[in-house]
């Protein structure tokens, strides 16, 4: 019985370990220091393009990196962040690169809750905290619609599609009342429950190479239209 009391304690020990490191950088800003300080400045006449985002923008990158090696942009996504997260690392993972464009795809992870109860509200507040840092350092912003989601896969039952689309309106309220760049995504994905189908995304949330193929001339497309805006 000592043996088994000890063996707790000490997995208890270890678990208390990873959970105070993990609290001391609860906005993650190691994942991409090393990256970052790797990372040239940008080319004479470089379009260079930061997406920001979570787990769907980090699995773009895995699962089509063709599009992010043949094209000037740089992926900095992170699985499971949300919002207020991403404000924090916003300077140091976007700003600091001297990109061009932002692309913003954000707040899905919010409404799940992963880092505790969210309003649509305190999304977003943080959305418009990166886009006004953004454009204070001359960056241009594409704000991204969150993609369709009838049901969270690791949360069932919090019924998230409504609030997505309203989410989705703000955004694009936003947009246009700043002169930003909105990239709809969700229109062209939905289907009949306001979620993302299975042929586009196994579990409902992260998009598969078909889905992504969807996103791909979308965001460019966004990309080419805020390049032209003025800077003021």
């Amino acid at each position: 019985m000592k043996l088994i009391s000890n063996k707790w304690l000490l997995g208890a020990s270890l678990l208390l370990s990873v959970q105070f490191v993990q609290a001391q950088d609860w906005a993650n800003l190691k994942r991409y220091q090393e990256d970052n300080a790797k990372l040239a400045a940008p080319a004479v006449g470089e379009n260079r393009v930061v997406f920001m985002g979570n787990s769907i923008t980090e699995g773009w990158k895995n699962t089509s990196p063709e599009f992010f090696s043949a094209n000037p942009y740089i992926c900095r996504g992170i699985s499971g962040q949300t919002t207020p997260q991403m404000l924090i690392r916003f300077h140091q993972d976007v700003v600091a690169l001297k990109p061009k464009v932002v692309v913003m795809l954000c707040g899905i992870n919010d409404i799940a809750g992963n880092t505790g109860p969210s309003t649509l509200e305190m999304i977003e507040d943080n959305i418009a905290g990166m886009a006004e840092i953004a454009k204070a350092n001359k960056i241009r912003v594409v704000l991204s619609s969150v993609l369709p989601a009838f049901d969270f896969p690791w949360k069932p039952g919090m019924e998230p599609a409504n609030k997505v689309i309203a989410l989705n309106k703000w955004i694009k309220e936003y947009a246009d009342a700043h002169k930003l760049t909105y990239l709809d995504y969700h229109t062209a994905m939905k289907d009949e429950r306001n979620g993302l189908p299975k042929s586009l995304a196994n579990d409902g949330i992260h998009p598969t190479k078909v889905g992504y193929a969807i996103m791909e001339p979308l965001a460019k497309a966004a990309i080419v239209k805020a390049l032209k805006q003025k800077i003021k």
